[in-house]
């Protein structure tokens, strides 16, 4: 999730030191390995292939489902279609 956020950056012209910044003082975390969780990613990934789903999106919906109180900053509008545990809105953080 860390390579999609410091692409995106990348790609809009910005630098991603604001984004380490925020790791080193734990603001954002990495939480999840997708070995333990890959059965309910590829899940997530066969729901949404329609879309498509990236592996990235299919690990921050996964995500989201193991931290209740997490909310997803993104740019991404398929966050807006997208559910955790099948049918609940995710809550997002996502420029108008």
């Amino acid at each position: 999730m860390l390579t999609e956020a410091a692409f995106l950056l990348k790609w809009e012209g910005r630098d991603a030191d604001p984004l380490f910044a925020l790791l080193e003082r734990g603001v954002i975390r990495v939480a999840m390995g997708v070995q333990d969780e890959q059965a309910d990613v590829r899940a997530l990934m066969h729901r949404y292939r329609n879309r498509p789903m990236s592996l990235a999106d299919a690990c921050l919906v996964r995500l989201s489902e193991l931290e209740a109180s997490a909310e997803i900053f993104t740019l991404d509008s398929d966050f807006k279609v997208y559910r955790r545990h099948g049918n609940k809105v995710i809550p997002v953080l996502m420029p108008d």
